[in-house]
């Protein structure tokens, strides 16, 4: 695109009363305000309000929060990307950067709690606006709902944030831990979240955290069978024992210990089905690129030194594919484990359900939660605003408020877009201009000719808004 040089001159100046530039917030937060944010924060939220009352009004606070980081504000600073222009002919009571880093810093644990608990009511309440969970019976896969676990080091800069600690990626920062949820036709929905200290072990508290969020899960779409799919660092009792209460099943990669390897040791040689993968997958041990494996499986007990009551009988499922590094394959001791490196993980569903294959196939879907990890940490979560950790706590309960609210409003858009990403939303109708204009105590929006994504803006705005009589495009 070339700059047209036609006028003789340019300028610029920052005048406009009337000019906005991210529109699309207003079908967006009519959404949330339809499916009762703020009504839950108004009846949940007690923050206390103390000193310069810093905790009062939480719902227009909170509704401030989440409209600046749907925008992609990704900072306490970044809340002013709502307050410019002709926002506050659109909205009422958008609060100062400075307002909500005060707000969220008079957080305490409970509080966050609290706001954990009206994310799942929320997202409850966006299930009755469009089906955050579709399932049909086409298939075994397509009728079952995948609830992912996983946690991420989010980086921070500085020793003094409280909870800042050397993580298993070796750098310093926060620990988040997340769940969620998503079926063959749905993107992924947050259906629990957790900050904890930058040190700490990967599954410390995974097993009410997974109850919490089955729980979650059920409200969504109760009735339909569930997986649970993590890797080893969630291969616990507790945690299969979490999943089994919440009737769930799981699929669990395991720690390559003796039972394990005894157990892949008793496979029979005709027992190997090939698999090939649909990309080539680089291998860094090898330097190469792998195309090809071979799965087979055995009954499995997993859990043998705990307990009767916690030991837990399924299917070891295990990959293997050619050990290509010349000096691992010339330094082991175990012939079996000389030629070919295995990958195992331990499920509960019935082969009549997923094979051998495709039991091992959906396993490897657990990998998809890094997408959301990598969403957060390129939007909301690309800094950690506070030097106080529940505030930070706070912040990541409504990141994923937020995640929820644009996943809900991309369901509603449908279409190519009832999937995309919270990037691409904000580039096709989140950020829109519009001119607003008054003509007989009707509130007219002029958004721009020719907006490639008109039809899908003046769609999520009938189904928030009802019929879009008022707006130009």
């Amino acid at each position: 695109m070339l700059f047209n040089h036609t006028p003789a001159s340019a300028s610029h100046s920052f005048d406009d009363e009337n000019l906005t530039a991210t529109t699309g917030l207003v079908p967006i937060m009519a959404l949330a305000q339809k499916a009762g944010l703020p009504a839950l924060a108004e009846d949940r939220l007690t923050v206390t309000t103390t000193g310069a009352d810093k905790g009062a009004n939480p719902a227009p606070k909170l509704a401030t929060l989440v409209a600046g980081m749907a925008a992609g504000a990704d900072s306490i600073d970044d809340m002013n990307i709502v307050r410019h222009g002709g926002m506050k002919h659109l909205f009422d009571r958008v609060y100062a950067p400075s307002t909500l880093g005060s707000f969220l810093r008079s957080f305490a644990f409970g509080h966050v709690r609290q706001l954990d608990a009206i994310s799942s009511r929320f997202l409850t309440n966006l299930n009755a606006h469009t089906p955050l969970l579709p399932t049909n019976q086409d298939s075994a896969q397509a009728s079952m709902i995948f609830v992912d676990v996983d946690d991420t080091v989010i980086d921070v800069h500085s020793a003094s944030k409280q909870g800042a600690g050397f993580g298993y990626q070796g750098s310093r920062g926060l620990n988040a831990l997340l769940a969620t949820a998503s079926t063959a036709s749905s993107g992924q929905i947050i259906v629990g979240q957790r900050l904890r200290k930058g040190s700490t072990s990967s599954a410390r508290g995974a097993d009410k955290f997974v109850s919490d969020a089955l729980a979650t899960t059920t409200r969504i779409n109760s009735g339909t069978s569930v997986l649970v799919r993590a890797d080893s660092a969630y291969y616990s009792s507790g945690v299969v024992k979490a999943a089994h209460d919440g009737g769930a099943h799981v699929s669990i990669t395991v720690r390559m210990d003796k039972r394990v390897k005894a157990a892949i040791g008793m496979i029979s040689d005709d027992s190997w089905t090939g698999i090939e993968y649909p990309e080539a997958i680089y291998d860094e041990d090898s330097g190469a690129w792998i195309s090809k494996a071979e799965v087979a499986e055995i009954p499995f007990t997993a859990f043998t030194s705990k307990k009767k009551a916690l030991q837990t009988t399924g299917r070891l499922v295990v990959r293997r594919i050619p050990e290509l590094n010349e000096t691992k394959r010339a330094a082991g001791q175990d012939p079996l484990f000389n030629l070919f490196r295995y990958h195992a993980f331990f499920t509960t569903v019935d082969q009549d359900r997923f094979d051998t294959v495709a039991a091992d196939h959906i396993h490897r879907r657990h990998a998809i939660i890094e997408q959301i990890n990598a969403e957060l940490k390129n939007g909301a979560l690309a800094h950690m605003p506070s030097g106080v950790f529940n505030a930070n706590a706070a912040w990541l309960a409504v990141a994923a408020i937020t995640h929820n609210l644009l996943r809900a409003a991309a369901g509603v858009v449908g279409g190519r877009m009832g999937k995309v990403r919270a990037q691409t939303l904000r580039t096709r109708i989140i950020s829109v201009p519009a001119r607003i204009a008054h003509r007989a105590r009707k509130l007219i929006l002029h958004l721009p000719r020719a907006w490639p994504w008109a039809t899908e803006f003046s769609r999520l705005w009938q189904s928030a808004l009802g019929p879009p009589r008022t707006v130009s495009i």
